[in-house]
């Protein structure tokens, strides 16, 4: 196993960490390829009975690795857009894995970290954790992972922190239903024994139909996400080499306010 994930394996329990606390849990190629990985193979084990999610150190996962960022920076379309297609495919694997999935909140949440959350069933997280969708502050949007957090806390929701990227807290993110249960940080894991108890009682084909149900009546089917994570894609890869685009992801790189922003009225 790589040194960017943890698996740990407890019975029919699976923990799945995300293992880079130096950079708090980001996103790089390497660990979207390898957690794609490591969730199809966990999905194909008859003996897995539930996946717990969650990160190394004090933060869940803070979005995108500022390396990559630049490599994206620098690269073209075409390159934007496989980049894009593979953070949808962990995305979506993890939306319609087969087992029930629990997001164990342990810290802070940006971006993609945001959307790994709503991809689970159940999501507790610690008091003081931070999340937000800050694309915008950058001159992109959360593309790729906007269908999974638009399901978990609703259009209205998500059109607000869309487009203020503002920053919010857990308990904001229980009264939204991106958290299902916001707890003092040594109760955690009694949070999520709890819930693994309830989970335990439950048919796992039942469970896994149950689950698909619930999805497939709100309007969400595999076919009908890999369609639209094809379609967000495109648009965040003409994002990311747009002219606004560019400056906003240099300017982040950079460590200034993009022009935009120096007038903080729109």
């Amino acid at each position: 196993m790589a040194e960017t994930i943890l698996l740990e394996r407890s019975g029919a329990l699976a923990t799945l960490t995300l293992n880079r606390p130096q950079v708090h849990n980001a996103f790089d190629d390497v660990l979207i390829g390898e957690t794609t990985a490591e969730l199809e193979a966990l999905a194909d084990d008859p003996t897995l009975r539930a996946l717990v999610l969650t990160g190394a150190g004090a933060t869940f996962s803070a979005g995108a690795d500022l390396n990559w960022m630049r490599g994206m920076a620098r690269a073209g379309e075409p390159e934007n857009r496989k980049d894009a297609l593979r953070l949808a495919e962990l995305l979506r694997t993890l939306q319609f894995f087969p087992r029930p999935t629990l997001a164990r909140v342990n810290g802070s949440a940006y971006g993609g970290g945001v959307g790994l959350i709503a991809c689970c069933d159940i999501a507790v997280g610690v008091e003081g954790a931070k999340f937000a969708l800050s694309e915008v502050k950058l001159g992109l949007a959360p593309a790729t992972i906007a269908p999974y957090v638009v399901q978990a806390i609703g259009p209205r929701q998500a059109r607000r922190l869309f487009v203020s990227a503002e920053i919010f807290d857990a308990a904001e993110a229980t009264r939204i239903g991106l958290l299902h249960q916001c707890v003092a940080a040594d109760r955690l894991d009694e949070a999520i024994d709890r819930q693994l108890h309830f989970l335990a009682k439950g048919g796992p084909l039942a469970q896994h139909q149950a689950k698909l149900l619930a999805l497939r009546t709100s309007g969400m089917t595999v076919e009908s996400a890999q369609r639209v994570d094809v379609e967000n894609a495109g648009l965040i890869a003409r994002l990311r080499v747009s002219s606004e685009g560019q400056h906003g992801l240099a300017a982040f790189l950079e460590k200034h306010p993009p022009d935009w922003a120096k007038d903080r009225r729109p």
